[in-house]
């Protein structure tokens, strides 16, 4: 009986966290459905109101196959968290254009998380307090403690290659020179 109750219990508690993931609600102040918290690639990529800005951006964005090589190796033991909004014109831009540029440099994605806002920019159950996010999109990449790396903000400087490529790469440490 034991082993039921546990079971049960366990049940009841995956179920309630899986119902979090992909959540859309009624944004008050925008009047239409977005997502919120925590989402899959799958699901964001296919939501209606994200999906037809999705589709002609991802295939219509050329990659600069030229720093796709150091990128993907510079993306090695690193994470991007994802803060979108499914409502946002830029987000619809630009986040499409990461992911192609995600999938020509072989990234995985298990390294990327998705995080869904309001009209607001907020999200649930402190899902993204500390995150500082003021735009959307923002693509926050950490490395392999879970320490930010790096940040792009709304829209890149100049393209989201070359701005992954300056906020990537390791700067030398400077070696200070020794007097006699």
């Amino acid at each position: 009986m034991k082993n039921i109750f546990t079971a049960l219990i366990l049940f009841l508690a995956i179920g309630a966290n899986a119902q979090d993931l992909n959540k859309t609600i009624e944004d008050p102040n925008r009047h239409k459905q977005v997502m919120l918290n925590l989402c899959t690639r799958d699901s964001v990529t296919s939501f209606p109101e994200f999906k037809a800005s999705y589709d002609a951006n991802y295939s219509n964005y050329k990659v600069d196959s030229t720093v796709i090589n150091e990128l993907s190796k510079l993306m090695k033991g690193k994470k991007v968290t994802i803060v979108l909004g499914t409502w946002c014109g830029d987000s619809k831009y630009q986040v499409p254009n990461f992911l192609k540029i995600m999938d020509a440099a072989k990234i995985n994605n298990e390294s990327l998380k998705f995080i869904g806002v309001d009209g607001m920019k907020k999200a649930e159950n402190g899902l993204i307090d500390s995150l500082n996010i003021t735009r959307v999109p923002t693509f926050i990449f950490t490395d392999k403690k879970g320490k930010e790396v790096a940040r792009i903000t709304e829209r890149p400087t100049e393209t989201l290659e070359k701005d992954m490529l300056k906020l990537l790469v390791v700067q030398p440490k400077k070696v200070a020179a020794k007097t006699k």
